[in-house]
Formats: C-alpha cells, structure tokens, sequence
C-alpha cells in the first residue's frame, strides 16, 4: 500500500524528502473512484518520476448548486489497493485542509475556459483551475498529469501553468476506453445497462466525424449534424454540444483546413458524459 497522508504538512514533508534524496517528482491530481484511466496516468508518472504522489480529492468548488458532488462516489479503500505498487504517497486531504476558513481567493482563466463546459458549468473551471494551483503549490511536481479526456480542462491548466510561470510540465496523456470505445469514466458506475449500452453512442459519433474528414469532408457543420443525428438515434436525455474548434484555443472551426478537435457532451439518462477525439485531415 502506498503511505496514505491527510494534512498539506504531512504531504509537503514527504515530497521534500524525495525531493532531497534526488527524486523527481510526478503529481497525479484525481478525484478518486479510481480506473485504467487514472491508473494510466499513475503508471506513465512511474516510468518518467522517481517519486509517484496521486492526490484523491472530491473537490466542491469545481461542482454547481445541481450537480453530483453528494453523490460522486468515494471509494478510498479501493483505490488505495489499486495504487498499491504503482503510487508512493496518496494525498487525501478533508476540506478544511484544503479551504481553510474564511477562505477567498480564487484563480480566474481566460478564454479557453468560456466556451463548451464554461457555458453549461458556470465556475468549473474557477474551482479546477483553483484546486489545481494549490496541489501545484503543495507538491512543486516536476512533472503533473492529466487525461486527454477532459481535452478542456487540460488546456485550462496548460495555460494557467504557463501566465504563471510555473516551474513544472504538464503532461496530458491518451484517453482509455472500455472495449466498445466507451471512455473511462469515474460516472460510468452511475449508468444503468441500458444506458451503458446507448453510451457507446459518443465515441461512434466521434469515429463518424473522423471518418468523414478523413473522406474528405471540410464543412464542420455537416460533419457536426451528422454527429447529433448518430447521437439523437440513441434517445440521449440532451445534448449539451456537439463542436469542432481549434485543438489549442477551442475557436470553433467552419472550414477544416488542418488538425482539429471534435468535442461533445451528451447526457445519457441523468449521466453527463464527456469525450472527444482528435480530427486529421488527409
């Protein structure tokens, strides 16, 4: 089992002792309920650091006044068993540890944050971007990693870690998914069978655009309707937004002259699911 730390001290004084025997240091920031795709992220940290640190941590300020933040699950124990062997110290911290009172200072992003998720989750990524900075602060990683799947929040940190001139290197490593092309995902476990099933609906929508512009298609729009058709024949709750934008400013794209980023959000059931897959043009 990895050591299991609770307090910023506990967690800094561990870090500091790798980082004076030479170590480098890889941060795995998570949210718990643990899967091959956080496990991913851990083992990738293993090959390049000399000290794994994997943070578990539901963070509420990332949560709106109607999401799942009472219901997102929190499975310690177990994921403790799944880091065994991978993962040198876990870092789960109570909230008044994290936001001690009276607490009021928050990171505010910029332009990639305001489209997509910034629309439909007003103060996501203020509470993101915020956790974040302050687990960079605890740990000073060398190297941080984070899951392609959540594309937009990866470009929030990128750009964060760079106007802040943070001394440390983002890593944001490949999406995995379940056999049918369903992305790893802590919200799966919410999907009932026969909305797991509909679930496969993204990644076939995201494989029709790829297809499509790998065919020669150039009109986004056409490609995107084509995409909610594919999504809509699943009877999906709603779609949140089907896009395809600029792979670093997420600028939405009407003509794909280059490589792009296709991107959706779709509610199966009560379940918001999000994916997306890179767009290469022949």
């Amino acid at each position: 089992m990895p050591l299991l730390v609770t307090t910023v001290s506990e967690f800094r004084q561990t870090l500091h002792a790798a980082r004076r025997s030479g170590k480098t240091i890889g941060l795995v920031p998570t949210m718990g309920a643990l899967h091959e795709g956080h496990l991913s992220l851990v083992r990738a940290s293993r090959a390049e650091c000399g000290f794994t640190a994997v943070t578990i941590y539901v963070n509420p300020t990332q949560f709106g006044p109607h999401e799942d933040f009472a219901q997102y699950p929190r499975t310690l124990e177990s994921d403790l068993t799944l880091l065994s062997g991978l993962a040198d110290v876990v870092f789960a911290p109570r909230d008044e540890e994290v936001y001690p009172p009276g607490f009021s200072t928050w990171v505010e992003v910029g332009s990639v944050a305001k489209p997509l998720e910034g629309v439909c989750r007003p103060g996501h990524f203020r509470g993101v971007a915020t956790i974040v900075l302050k687990l960079f602060t605890m740990a000073w990683p060398d190297v941080a990693y984070f899951g392609q799947k959540d594309y937009q929040q990866a470009l929030v940190i990128r750009r964060m870690a760079i106007d802040l001139n943070l001394p440390l290197t983002i890593r944001v490593c490949p999406i995995v998914r379940e056999p049918d092309g369903l992305a790893m995902s802590s919200r799966n476990r919410y999907l009932a069978p026969d909305e797991r099933q509909r679930a496969t609906v993204l990644y076939q929508s995201l494989t029709q655009a790829a297809n499509l512009v790998a065919q020669g298609e150039t009109n986004a729009s056409r490609i995107t309707e084509a995409m909610r058709r594919t999504i809509q024949a699943a009877n999906p709750k709603q779609i949140d937004y089907v896009a395809i934008a600029d792979p670093e400013t997420l600028e939405p794209v009407e003509t794909i002259r280059g490589r792009t980023v296709a991107l959706l959000a779709v509610r199966i059931g009560k379940t918001r699911l999000i994916d997306n897959m890179i767009l290469e043009p022949p």
